[in-house]
């Protein structure tokens, strides 16, 4: 028996199709409605066209103000100003993922307070929170590859970290730089030490670090394959290699999805799952930390769902038992 009705708002992106994907098969909820102006009337299967035979479902101009769960999947900006032209119930719990709500600054809004989603960082805080801000996609990977240094306040160095995404973490709008004629046999920076993830994982060094004042230098690329986040982060680091790996290991041993792997890993390790695998490697005094992710599941849908079940009570890893698309 499904328990709880999921609105979405903005279903026609990437993030969405995926997020619809996992919720048709979540055995404790059944969508209510998914809202799309510009589609409505239309079977969702139009659009995302990997789910017919999924579902009959169609888009709609309206919305349910009691459903218990909304996840707004609206472009960055777009969250807060539909939160303050719509309402919602007290009992509706909300899942932004957009970087609306992300920084401390910007978390509340009206009587709502938006708690930072990050399970591996503040799990029991979700637990107990309505409203979640879904970490970015360059953020979870990132922030995945550093938290167990910063928790032993053990960065006492700049960080550097490169990244490269797939073109699916630009969104489905086309430019330049996201058409197949440019991507295809192509690879290129853009926003070098400046991109927008910057600030919440600059925010969640310091929660768990507070005398950090080292830098974190990110350099993101575009890749040409569709899916996934390659991230490799180093920094100083005093101890030994094994050290490396206990601090590691016993971060995340309660964490759901995410390992560390003795083995060098590769962006097909993770492609349609939730998880985060990191690697380990030490030279000289340098640590480094490669951090691979799904960046339209744990770095968008997926993690909003493990949020979800969180929030509600559920086993954290309901419908999220995915196989990677190794071969």
């Amino acid at each position: 028996m499904k328990n709880i009705k999921a609105g979405i708002i903005g279903g026609a992106g990437y993030t969405a199709g995926e997020l619809i994907r996992l919720l048709l098969n979540h055995e404790q909820t059944t969508i209510d409605f998914v809202y799309s102006t510009s589609n409505a009337g239309n079977k969702v299967y139009k659009i995302h066209q990997d789910l017919i035979g999924s579902t009959e479902l169609e888009f709609s101009s309206k919305t349910n103000s009691k459903v218990d769960v909304l996840f707004l999947c609206l472009g960055h900006g777009n969250s807060k100003a539909f939160l303050e032209q719509n309402t919602f119930s007290e009992n509706t719990k909300i899942i932004d993922l957009s970087n609306d709500f992300r920084l401390e600054a910007d978390k509340i809004i009206d009587d709502k307070t938006f708690v930072y989603g990050l399970p591996e960082l503040q799990k029991e805080a979700i637990k107990s929170a309505n409203y979640i801000a879904n970490p970015g996609c360059f953020a979870t990977a990132i922030q995945l590859a550093i938290l167990p240094l910063a928790n032993a306040n053990l960065i006492k160095d700049n960080i550097h970290i490169n990244a490269v995404t797939g073109a699916t973490g630009a969104g489905t709008s086309l430019s330049k730089t996201t058409h197949f004629t440019y991507r295809d046999n192509n690879f290129s920076h853009y926003k070098a030490f400046t991109h927008q993830h910057l600030g919440e994982i600059n925010q969640t060094v310091k929660q768990l670090q507070r005398n950090f004042k080292s830098e974190i230098n990110f350099m993101p690329n575009r890749g040409n394959f569709s899916r996934g986040i390659f991230a490799t982060a180093y920094t100083t680091f005093e101890g030994s290699i094994k050290e490396a790996k206990s601090l590691y290991k016993t971060y995340y041993k309660d964490a759901a999805f995410t390992f560390v792997s003795d083995e060098e890993i590769h962006l097909k390790q993770v492609v349609n799952t939730n998880k985060c695998i990191l690697h380990l490697h030490k030279h000289n005094n340098k640590l480094l930390v490669t951090s691979i992710i799904d960046n339209l599941l744990k770095g968008a849908s997926g993690q909003a769902i493990q949020n979800m079940n969180l929030m509600f009570g559920f086993e954290e890893t309901e419908g999220l038992n995915l196989k990677a698309n190794y071969f």
